[in-house]
Parts: structure tokens; sequence; C-alpha cells
């Protein structure tokens, strides 16, 4: 059997997870959101007193701290900067830790759910019964089984011109 290499198979994993995890929307959904909470928190904390955060980016980067639970960043001084606050570091760490478990599950439950898989389960099932099935059962059986073996020799074929 031949072993992929390392950088080939590192490009079907990255494929593999923006194909099959909701790992790119994820990440959209929290930048989108993580923006406007930001804009949120410099709109509410801009003409309060004695506040750290003075700037939109001091707000982006409190968004960050606060949603990835570090505990570096300033708490908001004004009440609906609070509110606002509170929000985000739900939202946002429900999001980022939710991100990260949807699509670490996602991406090692995809071979079970693999239509290949359910097909050779389906044939596997059918050689055991082949004393039950009807003979319509069979002739169908026989169908499928030759429309494989020609799509084995096709892809043969394929890659055999590619190489």
């Amino acid at each position: 059997m031949r072993k992929a290499k390392p950088r080939a198979r590192l490009a079907r994993i990255i494929k593999d997870i923006a194909s099959y995890t909701p790992f790119l929307q994820m990440v959209f959904l929290l930048f989108v959101l993580w923006l406007a909470f930001s804009a949120g928190i410099y709109l509410a904390e801009r003409n309060t007193e004695g506040t750290s955060i003075s700037s939109y980016g001091e707000a982006l980067y409190w968004g960050v701290a606060a949603f990835s639970t570090a505990g570096i960043a300033d708490t908001p001084i004004s009440g609906t900067a609070q509110l606002i606050g509170g929000f985000w570091i739900v939202i946002g760490s429900a999001l980022f830790f939710g991100t990260i478990v949807a699509t670490i599950t996602t991406y090692f439950m995809k071979p079970m759910q693999r239509p290949h898989k359910k097909i050779i389960d389906t044939i596997e099932y059918n050689l055991e019964q082949l004393n039950d099935l009807t003979l319509d059962e069979l002739d169908l059986l026989k169908e499928t089984i030759d429309t494989l073996i020609a799509h084995v020799e096709n892809l043969k074929k394929k890659q055999t011109k590619e190489k």
C-alpha cells in the first residue's frame, strides 16, 4: 500500500475540513460577529470617562480576549458596554469552542457517513442473504455489480492515462 506524502495528506485534510465540516462558515460568522460586537463596545465606551477602550482597535482586541476567555481584557465601564460584552463573551465563546468541537467531530465521523461504506455494507448483507433473494433481486444485484465493475475499470483506465 502506498503512503501519501505528508504535504498531500495535509492538503487532503484541509480540503476535507473545508468541504465536509462547518469550519469555514463558523469562522466567517465568528469574524462578522466579532467586528459587530467590537463596534458596539467601542460606541458604548467611546465617551465614557476612565475607559480603557478608547479606539476601535482596542475594542477589537477586547473582543478577541473576551471570546477566547483569555481573561486579559479590561472590563468595559458603561452598563451598555458591559451588557454587549456579556452577550459577546457567551456567543463568541460558544462559537469559538463550538466550531473546534464541531469540526473535529464532523471530520472524524465523516468516514462513517461515506456513501461507499453504505454501499459496501448493503452488498455484504445481500451476499450473506443470497439464498433468500428472489430471482429479480439477484438480477438487480448482478446489474449493480456489473455497473460497479465497469466503474472500477473506467477509474483504472483514467489513472493509467494520467500517469
